[in-house]
C-alpha cells in the first residue's frame, strides 16, 4: 500500500486519528479498492469506529503493490494507538508545517512507515511497529432503526459542552412530540441531592431532519461521543444519529463524497423497560464458556445484528469539505456474522457488547474481582 495526503487532508487525517483514539487501544489499517479503511474497537467490545477515506481523498492511491488488481488481496495490519498518535499529536503543527503525509505499508517489511513531508525541505519519518491481523468488521443497518435524528455539528457540540468532562454516559430522550433533551445518566444507587444534574432540551425545528415514531430514550457513552463530535464540527459534517430500543446499538454517521464515518455504540439496557419493548425480552440460551485469553480476538469476532450498504451505480458528488484527488471510488463495507453471549449474571448496569453479549464495567469488574479475592481468603483459612 501506497497512499499521499497533501494540503489541508493531512490535518483532516490527523482529527480522524485523534477521534479513533477515543474508542480504541489499536487501530486496523486496512486498503481497500474503496479507499484506506481505519477503525478500532473499545476493549469491552462496546464500541466500534470506522473512517473510510476515498481514494479521492488521496493526491494518489494504491491500496496493493500491484495497484488496482482485483485479483490482488490487499495486506492488513494492526499499530497500536499510541504510536500512530504520536505521528498526529499536533494538530495546529500539522496545518502550519506539513505539506505532504505519506503512507506506505509493505509486507515484507517490519514497519508501517508515515512520513511528513515539512516546509523547508524537513522529512520527517516514523517506522511504526505493526502485526498482520484478520478484517475487524461490524455490520449493521441504518434502515432498520426506528428513529432518525440528523443535525448541524454545532448544536450537538453546543449541548454536549454543558456536561462535566468527568461523565460517563448521557441519556437521549425524543418524543414525536418535537422535543429531544439530553441529561446526566445517574445510577439507581447515587443520591441526587449530592449530585449534579444537567438536562439540555432541544426543539424539532433545530434538527436538519427528526424522524421519531414514539417516545424513546437511550443512554450511551459521552466519551466516544465527543470524539465524533469533535471531527464533525473540524470537517463541517452533519450528524446522523439513528437508534432503537434501549440495548440496541445507536449508530452516528458522517457522509461526504470523500469520507464515510461510522460510530456504533452500545446503549444501556434497561431492565424495568422489557414489557414495553417491541423486541422480545425472553433470555437466550447461554453460548458455551470459551476462553478467550489466550486467543486473537480477530478468529472471535463476532459482527452486530445489522448490515452496511449503499445503493449500487451512484458516482458520489463533489466534496464540499475535502479536497479531492484525481480518482474516484464506491465505499462499502460487506459482510455479516452473528451475536455472541457470554455466560453470567449480569449486573444491574450493564453496556450490551456489540460482540460478545454482555459485559461489566471497570469499577464492577474490580469489585467482583475484590469479592473473588475475599471468598478465596475464607475458604483458605477455613481449610487451615
Amino acid at each position: 500500500m501506497k497512499c499521499i495526503v497533501t494540503g489541508g487532508n493531512v490535518k483532516a487525517l490527523g482529527k480522524a486519528i485523534h477521534s479513533l483514539a477515543r474508542v480504541g487501544d489499536e487501530i486496523y489499517v486496512e486498503p481497500l479498492q474503496e479507499g484506506l479503511s481505519m477503525r478500532t474497537v473499545s476493549a469491552s467490545r462496546s464500541a466500534y469506529a470506522s473512517f473510510l477515506f476515498a481514494p479521492l481523498f488521496f493526491q494518489n492511491y494504491q491500496p496493493t503493490e500491484s495497484g488496482y488488481d482485483p485479483d490482488s488481496e490487499a495486506f492488513r495490519c494492526k499499530v497500536h494507538m499510541k504510536s500512530f498518535l504520536a505521528v498526529f499529536r499536533s494538530l495546529p503543527s500539522l496545518e502550519k508545517t506539513v505539506e505532504k503525509c505519506l503512507l506506505s505499508l509493505n509486507p515484507h517489511a517490519s514497519r508501517f512507515r508515515v512520513q511528513l513531508h515539512c516546509k523547508y525541505g524537513v522529512v520527517k519519518t516514523h517506522d511504526l511497529p505493526f502485526q498482520e491481523c484478520e478484517s475487524l468488521q461490524a455490520d449493521f443497518d441504518t434502515s432498520q432503526c426506528a428513529h432518525a435524528l440528523r443535525a448541524p455539528p454545532r448544536l450537538l457540540a453546543d449541548a454536549v459542552v454543558h456536561f462535566p468532562l468527568a461523565l460517563a454516559e448521557v441519556t437521549l430522550v425524543a418524543s414525536p412530540a418535537g422535543k429531544v433533551s439530553l441529561r446526566s445518566y445517574l445510577e439507581g444507587d447515587t443520591e441526587v441531592t449530592r449530585t449534579m444534574v444537567t438536562e439540555l432540551g432541544l426543539n424539532e425545528d433545530e434538527f436538519q431532519t427528526f424522524h421519531i415514531k414514539q417516545e424513546a430514550q437511550i443512554t450511551f457513552c459521552l466519551k466516544e461521543f465527543r470524539g465524533l463530535l469533535s471531527f464533525a464540527e473540524s470537517s463541517n459534517l452533519s450528524l446522523n444519529i439513528y437508534f432503537d430500543t434501549p440495548g440496541r446499538p445507536a449508530i452516528f454517521t458522517l457522509d461526504d463524497a470523500v469520507l464515510q464515518v461510522h460510530l456504533v455504540l452500545a446503549t444501556l439496557e434497561e431492565p424495568e423497560s422489557c414489557s414495553s419493548q417491541m423486541t422480545s425480552c425472553t433470555p437466550k440460551p447461554l453460548a458455551p464458556a470459551y476462553d478467550f485469553t489466550g486467543d486473537d480476538i480477530d478468529d472471535y469476532m463476532i459482527a452486530m445484528e445489522t448490515t452496511c450498504g449503499g445503493p449500487a451505480g451512484t458516482e458520489p458528488l463533489p466534496s464540499p469539505t475535502f479536497p479531492m484527488g484525481p480518482t474516484s471510488s464506491e465505499a462499502q463495507e460487506p459482510d455479516s456474522d452473528h451475536e455472541g453471549t457470554v455466560p453470567g449474571t449480569p449486573p444491574q448496569k450493564r453496556f450490551r457488547s456489540l460482540f460478545f453479549g454482555s459485559v461489566l464495567s471497570q469499577s464492577q469488574s474490580l469489585a467482583h474481582s475484590r469479592s473473588s479475592q475475599e471468598v478465596l481468603a475464607e475458604d483458605s483459612e477455613g481449610e487451615s
